[in-house]
């Protein structure tokens, strides 16, 4: 009797380590695609904000999350293309940066979930049905690009005394998004009795360098770009290009000024990845993106570089330096 039971014990402490294995079901490994305009490096910051929230909330690279990247270094015909093979792998979701692979995607798919990070107008580039209540496969952020510009604008002409003419950088091929903010950016000049050069860019080196001798040749007193993807990924070379030209310039991302720019006034990009991370958790636990609002741009920052401003011979007030959050000396 004693022998039974003890074979007994035995068996039941093996049925009780070996079973829990085999109870246990495989942990389920989403995939997360990524589509942006522009190269890897430009995202970089960006991208690890948005994986270090995923993080926080559960969500790991290589443990129950894998992210398929596509960059399209700077050549917007590629997005197309990168967006149907994202669809082509069956990602459980499509992450997207600025409003051409938006759109792109929303092409390539009306069944995968579609989560934007900047796009400037979802609604003007048909991407939602309204903000509150987007429909179809796609929600996200928007991040006010097209309202901004006016913005920026008005601090160009605080900036620099007796301003006449800004030369406006859009790059060459541009689509609905780049239309969006140029219909912004014409009425807001012309109330602002500025006189703008709208300068077609290609996006390499001789181009851009064509670029900003076009505004010196048109006397341009000072420039800005449109905001995206693009000209992000290539902010070291106009900002090296600015200075060299000694043209005062304000830029949509406090990037631009890290690295050497005059000036920026923009959404805090990190934040909108940030909460990008969120809305990707609650998709990926089941809600659907018409049922999530698109949330707009929250925290602004206005950044000036007075090393810039000397280099290029600018002088700015200090009632003009107050209004900024943070001034690198």
């Amino acid at each position: 009797m004693k022998k039974i039971f003890h074979i007994f014990v035995i068996t039941t402490l093996l049925l009780a380590m070996v079973h829990p294995i085999h109870a246990q079901p495989p942990t389920k490994i989403f995939r997360i695609g990524f589509l942006d305009g522009g190269t890897a490096s430009g995202t970089a910051g960006l991208l690890e904000a948005f994986r270090q929230e995923l993080s926080k909330l559960g969500w790991i690279e290589g443990k129950n999350i894998t992210i398929e990247y596509r960059f399209a270094e700077q050549k917007r015909e590629r997005v197309p293309e990168l967006a149907v093979d994202l669809v082509r792998l069956k990602v459980d979701l499509i992450v997207t940066a600025g409003t051409p692979p938006a759109l792109a995607a929303k092409k390539a798919t009306t069944t995968i979930p579609i989560m934007m990070t900047n796009v400037g107008d979802p609604v003007g580039a048909g991407l939602v049905a309204s903000l509150a209540r987007p429909g179809g496969n796609v929600t996200g952020f928007s991040s006010l690009g097209t309202e901004l510009n006016t913005k920026r604008l008005e601090i160009l002409k605080d900036a620099v005394l007796k301003l006449a003419r800004v030369g406006v950088l859009w790059p060459v091929g541009s689509g609905a998004g780049v239309d969006l903010q140029m219909k912004e950016i014409r009425p807001a000049a012309q109330a602002l009795k500025l006189k703008l050069e709208e300068i077609a860019t290609q996006l390499d080196a001789k181009g851009l360098e064509s670029a900003f001798q076009t505004a010196k040749q048109k006397q341009a007193g000072a420039i800005m770009t449109t905001a995206g993807p693009l000209f992000f990924a290539e902010r070291k070379r106009i900002v090296e290009l600015a200075n060299k030209y000694r043209l005062p310039a304000i830029y949509f991302q406090k990037e631009f000024v890290d690295e050497g720019g005059l000036m920026s006034y923009g959404e805090d990009y990190d934040d909108l990845f940030q909460r990008a991370a969120v809305y990707v958790d609650k998709i990926l636990k089941g809600a659907k993106p018409a049922d999530l609002p698109v949330q707009q741009a929250t925290k602004f920052e206005f950044v000036i570089n007075l090393k810039a401003a000397k280099q290029i011979g600018l002088t700015l007030s200090p009632e003009f330096l107050s209004r900024a959050n943070r001034v690198i000396k």
